[in-house]
């Protein structure tokens, strides 16, 4: 390579890494003007720049793989209706299709032409979970997507800077949070406007007349980089299945993976089918996912853009609970889809084991909280009430042993949100969180244990009662270990008073009750009984495991957090 040819290339790479702190910036924007404590609190959005064909260039570190990677599909269909040369200065796009956005209708998806000396050069898009659209709330109640919302086809909610009044009218007069919602768009809008600011002073800064070099360069490096792992994995086809407690019944989703030379094929074949209710997943949302839960294994250091994710092929077979038709309901399609990154480790420890975690929680545990005239009725007497709320609160149970480190304790994986704090909740709504802690030997046990899961009791103001529209799994079907390893601890949903409540549906916590939520553990990684004794008494100590359970599981003795050393080896001698 020449020398001026070097530096050509270490120029577009510096351009390439502006071009990722522009889209950084732009959903940095996004949190710091959002109405939603989904977005502000828990990080429950995307944000990037796409070329005038539609194709992902560069997407922001802050984020959700289910939001990126279905984005990074919406965009082309944005073009379809609103071609790039008919945009103007000052145009938004918006949708919550399912299926042309991220899968459920509490995602609204915006779209926004950069311009430069009045030429538009690339678009901007964000994705950002509002906490209500309407309808029956999240949840998994809805028998249609009519039935779960505002249903927002593409349109323009900005024509040339001009607010769509029309619009606004409807999405105001749809929603239990006017001010939040529409305060969300405006969010949406600015997030897009800062990317373009930014934009424009990158390509003068760098004399640049349009993005297509700078695109064609991204994409034949993410590219080849990608194909150069995928040549390194063992080629054959491998298979694995993972179940979910489901609606009506379990669901069980199976995979078959062929890695070939030029890219990783998974067929879904044998997969349970549609659900009546809202846990059906949109196909987007399953690539998005399953590409993930690929790429964290084969690709991690692979920029995420639209060639490093071209080589990663899925087969989604129709009537499948993973290729929902519209309209069928799809409020919480994450209950499901968020299982697939394990289901993709399943198939990739057959091939790279030291690469692959343990299964994890996998789904969030968010439950979408609500009070007032929507619980009680409009009147109930000279009975109080709790003021109208609507609130949804992001919690996370473990993550899997990893082959050298243990997983990590309430941590979300693979969706990547943040945990709220319980203040943040607590400031918008009636609610008190009593309890928020980690959830003694709930990990699974293993050389490497599995991430604690959490313990979490939530009450209406003055103990008033409230609604909990749940949205849990892991429950009858736990996380499973690997190699040995043990399954982490399922999860559990019930009163405090000891009733035991249904893992989905819209359920009411009555007065003087509340909500206990037992978080899953993730699975071990390896046979327990060759864990580092000291590692064990050390969790014996912190009271994160029980000494019986030091004893069973790991064959350890450590009475008090003190670790015996002759009594350890005489129950290893003896396992």
């Amino acid at each position: 390579m020449s020398g001026n040819a070097a530096l050509e290339q270490i120029r577009r790479q510096v351009m390439w890494n502006r071009l990722i702190s522009v889209v950084e910036e732009q959903a940095q924007t996004m949190i710091r003007t959002a109405f939603s404590t989904t977005v502000r609190e828990a990080g429950d959005l995307s944000a990037g720049i796409f070329d005038l064909q539609g194709r992902m260039m560069a997407q922001a570190v802050t984020g959700t793989p289910g939001h990126v990677n279905s984005m990074s599909e919406s965009v082309g269909h944005f073009l379809k209706k609103f071609p790039a040369e008919k945009m103007r200065p000052g145009d938004h796009y918006i949708t919550n299709d399912p299926w042309l956005g991220t899968g459920h209708l509490h995602d609204l998806t915006v779209v926004t032409p950069a311009f430069r000396k009045e030429e538009i050069v690339g678009l901007f898009a964000n994705t950002a979970h509002v906490i209500d659209v309407g309808g029956l709330g999240m949840g998994p109640e809805g028998r249609s997507v009519f039935e779960e919302g505002i249903y927002v086809p593409i349109i323009k909610c900005f024509d040339q800077g001009r607010a769509n009044d029309t619009f606004f009218d409807f999405i105001r007069a749809g929603s239990r949070l006017p001010v939040e919602l529409e305060g969300d768009v405006y969010s949406l809008c600015a997030c897009n406007d800062a990317g373009a600011k930014r934009l424009v002073e990158m390509m003068d800064e760098f004399a640049m007349e349009s993005l297509d070099a700078l695109a064609s360069f991204i994409f034949e490096n993410s590219r080849r980089a990608t194909l150069e792992e995928i040549a390194k994995l063992p080629k054959g086809t491998f298979s694995a299945d993972i179940s979910s407690d489901g609606y009506e019944e379990p669901v069980t989703l199976k995979a078959a993976m062929t890695i070939g030379d030029d890219a990783i094929d998974v067929d879904f074949s044998g997969t349970s089918g549609l659900s009546s209710r809202g846990i059906n997943v949109p196909p987007a949302y399953c690539r998005a996912y399953s590409c993930f839960g690929i790429k964290v294994v084969v690709a991690p250091e692979v920029p995420n853009n639209h060639a490093s994710l071209a080589p990663f092929r899925m087969k989604i077979p129709e009537g499948c609970i993973l290729n929902a038709p519209r309209p069928y309901p799809v409020s919480v399609r994450h209950v499901i889809g968020q299982l697939l990154p394990d289901l993709m480790m399943g198939c990739l420890y057959q091939a790279v084991p030291d690469r692959v975690a343990a299964e994890g929680s996998s789904c969030l545990w968010n439950p979408p909280l609500r009070g007032g005239s929507s619980v009680s009725g409009q009147a109930r007497g000279n009975r109080p009430v709790l003021p109208d709320f609507e609130i949804i609160t992001f919690n996370s149970g473990g993550t899997g042993a990893r082959p050298t480190a243990d997983g990590l304790d309430g941590t979300a994986f693979p969706s990547g949100v943040r945990t709220m704090p319980v203040e943040a909740t607590e400031n918008v709504a009636p609610v008190v969180f009593w309890r928020k802690e980690l959830r003694p030997d709930s990990g699974g046990a293993g050389h490497t244990r599995g991430g604690f899961g959490q313990i979490m009791e939530i009450g209406g103001k003055d103990d008033l009662e409230f609604a909990c529209n749940a949205v849990f799994d892991r429950v009858g079907h736990p996380p499973r270990g690997r190699a040995g390893g043990q399954a982490g601890a399922g999860g559990r949903v019930e009163l405090k008073s000891g009733k035991t409540l249904r893992t989905k549906g819209f359920q009411i916590i009555p007065d003087g009750d509340r909500l206990l939520l037992s978080l899953p553990g993730g699975g071990g990684m390896g046979d327990p009984t060759t864990r580092d004794p000291a590692l064990v008494a050390r969790d014996v100590r912190d009271g994160l495991v029980s000494e019986e359970q030091a004893r069973q599981r790991y064959k350890v003795a450590a009475p008090h957090g003190n670790l015996d050393a002759a009594a350890t080896a005489e129950l290893r001698r003896n396992a």
